[in-house]
Formats: structure tokens, C-alpha cells, sequence
């Protein structure tokens, strides 16, 4: 006997209703609708620690705010706020910790703060300056050391910068600049090699790129790797299982829903499932097996979002 046999309509209505949205694509991977965040914001950075995420800054309902997801709760909860308000910073975490590097002030200030957040304790603390002021830069992480690639400088000029920063010495160091300067990239680190994906030429979304870059630590050195399928920016990435997922961004004509995952082993791009709400300025995390894409702005500009998706592969 089916449920719909002995069970209400209204009541068999409430029960589906009650479960999260799930959309399949034919490209593959499942999208499920989690809580929203508490405010809506554009151009922020999503960072994971100890199995909870972590959304820092951007436009919207106030620049420094931090605002904390626990994904097997499914809620959220704010935490202590960035000394500044900031946009389109990079952010990382290394040991337990999250830090926020450069970004913009109001009125597209480039800046060159880096700020130390502590999750255990709720505290921030400010740290060496990065050597070149810029935005819109992206970070990866490789063995213990964060890298700021790119963005803009105050000049409203892209930069080449790459720049290595210790977070145990509290050192940066200037590394092998970047082939093809850009902002609004992302970064993916797989396999010990970092990945400068997509962005824009002098903040300009009409100039949109799909130059996928690779970066040797060790050899500090560039070479060029298979390009995005669809070139764009104001992106966010995050890896899974050795795979960089690439999600979302902005053109003069609209936002990107798209979703596509670079292999590194492989030198090849894979189309998935596409994003349910199009957005740019988001920012993604891996927690468990799955990535959570978060705030954005659905229109290009300063248009805002509380989105959460999480998307599995």
C-alpha cells in the first residue's frame, strides 16, 4: 500500500515540504537548500575550521561582519566582528586559524591588512602587512604558507603579485609573479600545485577570463593548464576529492549558475550540476563530503544574498 493511500493530502504535502530542495542536473551531483545566512551580502570569503564555516565580510548588511554555520545543525550564529569593515578580501586558514588578507575599504580602497581570527577564542589580532596593496586578489594554502595572488592595486591596475605569507614567523616573501595578472580570480590547491582560475582584466567584467594557471611551490614557477570552459569572474572555488570546483560569477549581461570542476591529473574540465541561484562575490567551503557555495549577488553589481547551497559531486 503507497503512502498516499493511507495519508492526507495536506499532511503527504507537508511532509515533502519539510525535506531540503534537491535538484539533478544531467551533468550529474545533487543541490540541496540549506538555512540561509542571517544577512545578505555580496563579495565575501567563506573559510572552513574545525568542520564549521566561517563568512567574513563583503557589501551589504555591514562589512565586518562574521557570521558562523554549523552544517550538521544547519544554523547559524554571529561571532566577533573584523576590526574594519572590508570587501573582496582573500582568506585562508592554517593551524586552526583564519586569516583575512587585503581587500577593499568602502569606496574600492585597496588595502594591505592581514587579520588573524581565532574561532577558540572569538578574537582577532592584526599581523605583518602584505608587501603590495591590492583587492579582489584570491588565496590558496600549500604546506603551512598562504598565497595572495593577484587583484587590484590602488592604481585600479591589475597586479602580477604573488606573495608568500608564514604565519608562524608572521613573514611574507615575494615568489614568481603571476603570467597573466588578473582580479576576481579563484585559487584552488590540489596535489601540492596551487591553481589561479578565471577573474577579470583591471576590474572590468566585460574583460572576463578563462586562463587556468598552475603554480610550483617548489620550482616557483607558472605554467599554463587547460582553460575554463566559460570565462568568468567573480567566482569562488573550492576542492574536493583532488578536484577544483569552480562556481557562479558575473558579466555585464547577467550572473553565472555555472558549475565546472578542473582535474589537475587528468588536465581536464568537467560540467556539473549548475548552481540553483546564479550569483558572483560568493564564496565555497568543503565540509564532509560535500561544498557549501554561500552569499552572492544574483544580479552583477551590488545586489545581495543570505544563499546557501550545498553541493555534492
Amino acid at each position: 500500500m503507497g503512502l498516499k493511500s493511507f495519508l492526507p493530502y495536506g499532511l503527504l504535502l507537508a511532509l515533502l515540504m519539510s525535506f531540503p530542495l534537491r535538484v539533478l542536473a544531467q551533468s550529474g551531483g545533487w543541490w540541496v537548500v540549506r538555512a540561509p545566512m542571517t544577512s545578505s551580502r555580496t563579495e565575501v570569503a567563506v573559510v572552513e575550521v574545525g568542520g564549521k564555516l566561517y563568512v567574513v565580510g563583503g557589501f551589504g548588511q555591514g562589512g565586518d561582519l562574521v557570521e558562523e554555520y554549523d552544517p550538521d545543525k544547519d544554523g547559524w550564529r554571529r561571532r566577533a566582528s573584523l576590526p574594519r569593515a572590508l570587501h573582496h578580501v582573500g582568506a585562508a586558514a592554517v593551524a586552526g586559524k583564519i586569516y583575512v588578507i587585503g581587500g577593499y575599504i568602502s569606496g574600492f580602497g585597496a588595502v594591505d591588512t592581514v587579520y588573524e581570527y581565532s574561532p577558540a577564542s572569538d578574537q582577532w589580532r592584526a599581523r605583518a602587512s602584505m608587501p603590495t596593496v591590492r583587492g579582489a586578489l584570491a588565496v590558496g594554502v600549500i604546506g603551512g604558507k598562504i598565497f595572495a595572488v593577484g587583484g587590484v592595486g590602488k592604481d585600479g591596475r591589475n597586479s602580477n603579485a604573488n606573495e608568500e605569507y608564514d604565519p608562524l614567523k608572521d613573514r611574507w616573501t615575494k615568489r614568481a609573479s603571476i603570467p597573466t595578472p588578473r582580479d576576481h580570480l579563484a585559487i584552488g590547491v590540489a596535489g601540492g600545485k596551487l591553481y589561479a582560475i578565471g577573474g577579470r582584466v583591471d576590474g572590468r567584467h566585460a574583460k572576463n577570463l578563462a586562463a587556468n594557471e598552475e603554480y610550483d611551490r617548489v620550482a616557483d614557477k607558472w605554467r599554463s593548464r587547460a582553460a575554463m570552459p566559460t570565462a568568468r569572474s567573480g567566482i569562488a572555488a573550492a576542492v574536493l576529492d583532488g578536484k577544483i570546483f569552480v562556481f557562479g560569477g558575473e558579466s555585464p549581461s547577467g550572473t553565472f549558475n555555472q558549475n565546472e570542476s578542473y582535474d589537475p591529473a587528468a588536465n581536464s574540465w568537467t560540467t556539473w550540476a549548475p548552481m540553483p541561484t546564479a550569483r558572483h562575490g560568493l564564496g565555497a567551503a568543503v565540509a564532509g563530503k560535500s561544498i557549501y557555495v554561500i552569499s552572492g549577488g544574483p544580479k552583477p553589481g551590488g545586489t545581495y544574498s543570505s544563499a546557501n547551497e550545498l553541493f555534492t559531486p
